[in-house]
């Protein structure tokens, strides 16, 4: 009994010495986390005001300390503090991410580039340093400055990179338009070059783009991938400041020489255009006016280049590469037996036209027999052409012994850094082969090494011979238990299935019904989504998705068509059913709010967390009023 107790105070001890370790390493973990980083725009216009962000993610801070003055720029408004902090949960386990941001309104005041210096902190007791942040500062907007605006303010706008207060009739063409450029339009033949398009917006509300491009005949063609969350970042073109994206990109090989032209490329534009209204409450409620879409069709102008013929005196060895390249060899061995594998691995390396190089040559001497070459691609697309290797495997088996040479490779390539051909070699082999076993009809390749060839004489192997089992006799499976349970299990389950299939059927022909009972689930789905457009600060769009959530929560509850729906009947309609007055007013009031804080003046983030708070709390008050 004593040792027992004793063995039992001493796992307690291991125990806490444990749980002592552990703490320490989570809080050790935990300090490692921390991070002290700022966050600001990449280009303003002089005029501009705009956000600068200091983060840290742990609210256990002090000593914040931030430049007094930044070169440039106008300190309108701060430091103001924030405090945030979220929870998640993944695969059962529970994690809480605390933060504090520090947010100042700055206002652009003179043009060129500018770094806003780093920012000190005392963060669990360390003291860290935030990242600095480059800014370009672009000329005013001169369509701003002729208007007698150009010393107002502008508020930025997401990364939607779309302004919505366009008060022309029409759209003109300095509104929106897209360019194809080309970064070189005098080249050779197989030459790369970067084409690209790229949309320009000004004071106009594009909703989506759809592009017809040109089919580039003349050239080889690769599509450069770009990210599907296109960045939009502010430009001065022309005298105006531009909202910009890049739209699509491609590297082109031009195949002929002469005067080459890449087609107009068409795009079909959605945009949001204004309309005043004349109803006093909508000019209220919908900040002056409505919006009605509006198709625009925009070409680019063509692009013409001028391709130039490699010069003459090509050598014998060329392939038709053009760009920058190395090459090497190696061989798997150079003594062997007669029926062995023989790799020779040429690897040409650079950046050009990699894709459409061809294939050097091997001599290997008469006795030895050959297979075609096996051909593996490793490279990536840049703006410069093809980067990486290419990498060519050429088999050969030798069928008699002897020493045998396998001579250099010569590799002829167009140079674009000094305009002249270039011819690269690679060193010489030679091979002793040795009498081996077997002759030369016993062996086969598949194209690969030595590991992988397979000899014919051993193909064959011994049947294997199972057990046969017997039953003793006058024993059936006919008529059995188990004969009768293989017809009737899969004639139960089939009922059963057929069943639960008719009743599902008979739920769902009932629309309404279905309607109504999930109609919780399509809100709360919908208002995610404005919750995910509220964290991209996506203003435009997540108003029209927490209305849409609204509004067809009360659709689907009510079994009234959205087309049908006012503010006038819903009042009715949702007494009708057992809301009371509370509930009535709120959900009214949050659809007020939903409208007028999209054109209300003033923080713009802090009037969508407000809405979308009292749409989610709306909603659960709703689900639990109605009675139908």
């Amino acid at each position: 009994m004593i040792a027992l107790s004793h063995y039992i105070y001493n796992m307690k001890k291991i125990l806490l010495v444990w749980i002592a370790l552990a703490t320490v390493c989570l809080q050790a973990t935990a300090e490692d986390k921390v991070s002290f980083t700022i966050a600001a725009p990449d280009a303003v216009a002089v005029g501009d005001q705009f956000r600068l962000s200091y983060k840290v993610t742990t609210q256990n801070v002090r000593d914040f300390r931030a430049p007094a003055s930044i070169n440039g720029f106008e300190v309108l408004m701060g430091p103001t503090q924030s405090r945030q902090t979220s929870m998640s949960s993944i695969n059962g386990v529970s994690t809480t991410e605390s933060s504090i941001t520090y947010t100042y309104i700055l206002m652009a005041t003179t043009e060129g580039e500018f770094t806003i210096p780093a920012a000190t902190i005392t963060a669990e007791g360390k003291q860290l340093i935030s990242n600095a942040a480059k800014i370009k500062v672009l000329p005013a907007d001169q369509a701003d400055a002729n208007a007698g605006s150009g010393g107002s303010s502008r508020q930025q706008q997401g990364s939607s990179g779309q302004r919505s207060n366009q008060s022309a009739a029409s759209i003109g063409a300095d509104e929106l338009f897209v360019t194809a450029t080309a970064d070189k339009v005098n080249l050779y033949e197989q030459e790369a070059f970067l084409l690209t398009y790229k949309i320009y917006v000004a004071a106009v509300n594009l909703r989506s783009i759809d592009p017809k491009l040109p089919d580039f005949k003349g050239f080889h063609s690769q599509e450069v991938e770009l990210p599907n969350d296109r960045k939009w970042s502010l430009e001065h073109y022309k005298g105006r400041n531009y909202q910009t994206t890049i739209y699509r990109q491609f590297v082109l090989f031009p195949q002929q020489s002469g005067t080459l032209t890449i087609d107009p490329a068409r795009f079909e534009a959605s945009i949001a255009r204004p309309v005043p209204v004349s109803d006093p409450f909508d000019a209220f409620f919908n900040g002056g006016s409505s919006y009605v879409e509006v198709k625009k069709v925009l070409t680019t102008p063509k692009v013409t280049l001028t391709v130039k013929s490699l010069p003459e005196g090509k050598p014998a060895g060329f392939s038709g590469g053009v760009g920058d390249f190395s090459i090497s060899s190696t061989i798997n061995a150079t003594t062997v037996k007669t029926n062995d594998a023989v790799t020779v691995k040429l690897v040409i390396s650079g950046t050009g036209n990699l894709k459409l190089l061809g294939n050097p040559e091997v001599k290997f001497p008469e006795e030895f027999e050959l297979y075609d070459p096996k051909v593996d691609n490793k490279f990536r697309l840049t703006a410069a052409g093809l980067t990486g290797s290419k990498v060519i495997e050429y088999l050969a088996i030798p069928r008699n012994a002897g020493t045998f040479k396998i001579p250099a490779v010569t590799f002829s390539y167009f140079d674009l850094k000094s305009k002249t051909y270039k011819t690269l070699t690679t060193e010489a082999y030679t091979l002793n082969v040795e009498k081996g076993q077997g002759n030369a009809t016993e062996t086969i390749a598949n194209f690969t090494n030595k590991e992988d060839l397979k000899v014919l004489n051993e193909d064959i192997r011994f049947i294997k011979q199972n057990k046969v089992t017997l039953h003793p006799r006058g024993v059936f499976f006919f008529a059995s238990l188990t004969y009768w349970l293989i017809y009737l299990v899969p004639a139960l389950v089939f009922i059963l299935f057929f069943m639960g299939y008719r009743k599902q059927i008979a739920a769902n022909a009932n629309v309404a019904k279905m309607r109504t009972k999930k109609a919780n689930k399509v809100a709360v789905r919908r208002l995610k989504q404005a919750g995910k457009l509220l964290a991209e600060n996506q203003k435009d769009a997540f108003y029209d998705e927490v209305l849409k959530a609204l509004w067809g929560y009360i659709s689907d509850k009510l079994s009234i068509p959205v087309s049908r729906l006012s503010k006038d009947n819903i009042e009715e309609e949702l007494r009708k059913y057992g809301a009371g007055d509370e509930v009535v007013k709120a959900f009214l009031a949050a659809l007020d709010n939903c409208e007028f804080a999209r054109f209300a003046p003033g923080d713009a983030n802090q009037a969508m967390d407000k809405v979308y708070a009292e749409s989610l709390a709306i909603i659960s008050k709703m689900e639990g009023s109605i009675k139908k």
